[in-house]
């Protein structure tokens, strides 16, 4: 009989072992923790799920974690969607659903301060063996050029900068700037996505810095085709310091859902819940929640699902909120926008959502309405002082300037800006 051939992965948070990732030929994946990691009570966080003092995290380690073709929703959610994905499948030569060799060939590069490295034959640990009845360990094979990993359905790149310049392909560095290229199906999303992270940023919402850059700024960017548009969107990474690693985790990898899932299940709720009760500073961390919920309504923003809010891990243990992005005025592409990604109060009209709304939603987080309400009415104060001119001198394209100025006086009047 043939053995189902097997390929294994070490996973590593910053320098410590965390456990082994096999795949097979045959389309089974399978995750195993290590002893050691496991009984560490002083351990890394690889996600909130296994912190220790979250329910269940022992029990979530106990059992393996085995999946078909598609990796465990965790793993899922570190590769990137949409064309990325087509390329470096089409690069591999594999089916983009098959996503072991995926992460083998991105597993220095991902996004926070996992990796994911090859192991050969003579390494292969026995207790991967014993998961199938005829195993044959097959030689690591990846491609010579280093891979990087950028979630998200938008084509974008890990660059480095130096002096104003941002370089693509260097080996031996890590990218420390996103770079996110015009879309060849809608126009202006550069200036779009900026425009939206600086009124943001105005109102007290933490962001990373964002820039505006032109193709001439960029270099070794591979041969793609881009429409005839003057700018790029450049933010940089929170996951990235001076040659160094910062360990973060999505939402969708939080719950365990795949990033086809990332509208589904989960609502605002209970993500305020889990900020309130696991990160370093609960209230804070659910004040400048409400404040992006708002945020997210005043810019028509129907796009803030599981995967684009995170946690970060500046102690390595402890998490925070992390910095927004992605934040696009998504009715400028989709004329009939008007609801939020998840739930918030039952409900995700936008034009529907009052203050009662909000009231109701820091009830069922748990959270004081008068800290939650202090947050709400500073964010449309600094909106209603600032919007109207950072906009009007904003590179937003005209229409898009006045699709949003449409949208704010179809608001409830607590939330309109004009």
């Amino acid at each position: 009989m043939k053995g189902d051939a097997l390929q294994a992965l070490d996973i590593r948070l910053h320098d410590q072992h965390v456990g082994y990732l096999a795949g097979y030929q045959s389309g089974r994946t399978v995750m195993l923790f290590s002893e050691s990691y496991r009984s560490d009570p002083a351990r890394y966080t690889f996600t909130l799920t296994t912190r220790p003092g979250f329910p269940k995290a022992s029990q979530i380690m106990a059992k393996p974690w085995i999946r078909r073709q598609r990796l465990h929703p965790y793993f899922s959610n570190l590769l990137p969607e949409g064309a990325l994905r087509d390329w470096l499948a089409q690069s591999l030569k594999v089916h983009p659903d098959n996503e072991f060799p995926l992460l083998a060939q991105l597993g220095q590069d991902l996004p926070g301060a996992i990796t994911a490295i090859p192991l050969d034959i003579e390494d292969i640990p026995k207790q991967l063996l014993e998961h199938r009845t005829s195993i044959v360990p097959i030689k690591r094979t990846l491609q010579p050029t280093r891979g990087f990993s950028l979630a998200g359905i938008q084509m974008k790149f890990s660059m480095r900068e130096k002096e104003g310049r941002f370089h693509f392909g260097h080996s031996d560095e890590l990218g420390d700037w996103i770079i996110k290229t015009p879309s060849t199906r809608h126009r202006g999303v550069p200036v779009n996505e900026y425009t939206a992270m600086r009124l943001a940023m105005v109102v007290g919402i933490e962001t990373p810095e964002t820039r505006l850059v032109t193709l001439d700024d960029l270099e070794g960017l591979p041969e793609i085709n881009l429409p005839a548009e003057p700018w790029v969107y450049a933010i940089k990474r929170f996951d990235r310091g001076m040659h160094e690693r910062h360990h973060t985790e999505d939402m969708a990898q939080v719950f365990f859902r795949y990033p086809h899932e990332k509208y589904q299940g989960p609502n605002y709720e209970q993500i305020g819940r889990l900020l309130r009760d696991y990160t370093e500073d609960g209230l804070a961390s659910v004040q400048q929640f409400a404040r992006r919920l708002l945020v997210n309504i005043l810019l028509a923003n129907g796009d803030a699902h599981l995967k684009n809010w995170s946690l970060l891990y500046p102690d390595r243990r402890i998490p925070v909120l992390a910095p927004a992005y992605d934040i696009v005025m998504t009715q400028a592409y989709i004329p009939e926008e008007n609801e939020f990604a998840l739930n918030l109060n039952g409900q995700k009209r936008w034009y529907q959502i009052r203050h009662e709304d909000f009231q109701a939603w820091a009830k069922a987080v748990g959270v004081p309405w008068p800290a939650i309400r202090i947050a709400l009415d500073d964010t449309m104060q600094r909106a209603r002082e600032q919007w109207k001119s950072l906009l009007r001198e904003s590179p937003m394209l005209p229409e898009h300037k006045q699709r949003l100025k449409e949208h704010w006086r179809n608001l409830q009047p607590e939330w309109r800006i004009e």
